[in-house]
């Protein structure tokens, strides 16, 4: 564990290449199959490739959540009252082998609109509002990605700039720069395995060379409460 954190400070991402059993990784994929079409189900070609809100779609990844494999991840990471603030599935298929460009993860998911310094602009995503907030806000998150499927560069593997959640909020130009003066690397993560990550970290996704199913759970955490009267939405 200790090498994972010390990963996650200096890198701003860790590779966990296990922590699910096969068991728990098979109920999760028949559950997603499961789930019906609706406002935060996205589909492509008759496929789901996304589910936003995951946690009340899909009630068995609650049960996940709350394990000792995932806790015992978390909580070192932030604190042991950390708490998911939003939970999506991505499903990169042949049918939906789309490309992520160079981006940093800057919304969160707020329980209403209230405006307040720092904080905008606002939007809403399959029916819950986001908002862009102070960068202290982002600085004190980490995102947990479960990967139900082995992920490589033959099926879209993530792709990051190792220390580029440092820098702060970064535009299209910075991020550029960071990518020309820093080794991207590649995140293989196989079955059960899971990836710990800064959201503000630089990052991308290009199109599966030899596209497959490459099954996600994101789950964004938290352990501080926003400023009042705001409130996170907690997935």
């Amino acid at each position: 564990m200790i090498k994972i954190l010390e990963s996650l400070r200096r890198d701003g991402f860790a590779i966990v290449p296990k922590m699910l059993d096969e068991p728990v990784v098979q109920g999760l994929c028949k559950a997603i199959e499961r789930a019906q079409a609706g406002q935060a189900v996205r589909q492509r070609r008759g496929a789901v490739f996304a589910i936003r809100n995951l946690l009340d779609v899909v009630a068995e990844v609650r049960d996940v959540v709350s394990s000792a494999a995932v806790r015992n991840l978390i909580e070192p990471a932030l604190r042991p009252d950390a708490f998911v603030v939003r939970a999506i599935l991505f499903d990169k298929t042949p049918e939906a082998n789309w490309k992520v460009a160079w981006h940093q993860d800057v919304s969160i998911a707020a329980k209403e609109r209230v405006e307040a310094p720092g904080f905008g602009p606002w939007s809403v995503k399959a029916g819950v509002i986001h908002v862009r907030p102070p960068v202290e806000v982002l600085q004190g998150m980490v995102t947990l990605r479960i990967h139900l499927d082995d992920c490589d560069e033959s099926n879209g593997a993530l792709q990051v700039v190792p220390g580029s959640h440092r820098c702060g909020f970064l535009d299209a130009k910075d991020i550029q720069a960071c990518r020309g003066s820093s080794d991207i690397r590649l995140c293989c993560v196989p079955t059960g395995g899971a990836m710990l990550m800064r959201p503000l970290i630089a990052h991308a996704s290009s199109p599966g060379t030899s596209p497959s199913r490459r099954r996600v759970i994101h789950l964004e955490w938290a352990a501080n409460p926003l400023p009042q009267p705001l409130q996170w939405h907690r997935a």
